[in-house]
């Protein structure tokens, strides 16, 4: 990815904790059939075997549907099973680094909360999109922090892709997409849902009735 690419739009869909990897296949699959942009593999819980193995036929499923992948926290399991980059967390390891092990065409992301600042850095060091957040009261994790829609317009200037991340619904996330926001990051909300599929497109909805 470089910084001539055109920016993706849409949902950035993000895996929960699911201990069963038949079953987060069997989850995921219909998601990327119906337009996730990306995905993120997540998964706290798991031991490093069971990371391997879930990150690894994610990675299979995603090229069958022509979907990145992108590794959570762990820039050597994205190298070991060829994911498309990673994402770091403020305390997750160094971008450069990072950069350095996955190549130039990576896509390496960075978890910026609610602070300009900190997009500013990642992309000083070669991050390929900063995440703001969390944008709304959300479940999926303990966060602190409460971006404004503002730090989307302020960052437009970084030239990456700008991800939304916490909280965000359907009926919500009219003013974050008019603020700049190319990525809605979602995991809950879509996989939680009780439709997820009809969720996931009613999220993509937003993108076409904010223009």
């Amino acid at each position: 990815m470089t910084s001539a690419s055109p920016a993706p739009r849409g949902v950035y869909l993000i895996t929960p904790d699911e201990p069963d990897t038949a079953r987060l296949l069997a989850r995921t699959a219909p998601l990327l059939a119906a337009g996730a942009t990306w995905l993120q593999y997540r998964n706290k819980s798991a031991s490093d075997a069971l990371r391997r193995e879930q990150a690894t036929a994610l990675q299979a499923l995603c090229a069958a549907h022509g979907v990145p992948l992108i590794v959570n926290d762990d820039p050597e399991l994205a190298q070991a099973i060829g994911a498309a980059g990673v994402h770091l967390g403020g305390t997750d390891g160094d971008i450069g680094a990072a950069r350095s092990l996955l190549g130039p065409d990576a896509i390496i992301g960075a978890s910026c909360y609610d602070q300009l600042a900190n997009a500013e850095r990642a992309v000083a060091a070669g991050a390929s999109y900063v995440a703001f957040g969390a944008f709304f009261p959300t479940t999926t994790k303990v966060t602190s922090s409460r971006a404004h829609p503002d730090l989307l317009r302020q960052s437009a200037a970084l030239g990456v892709p700008r991800v939304a991340i916490g909280g965000l619904s359907p009926d919500n996330v009219g003013p974050i997409i008019d603020a700049g926001a190319d990525l809605l990051a979602v995991v809950s909300g879509i996989y939680a849902a009780q439709d997820p599929v009809a969720t996931q497109r009613a999220y993509l909805a937003r993108f076409d009735t904010q223009q």
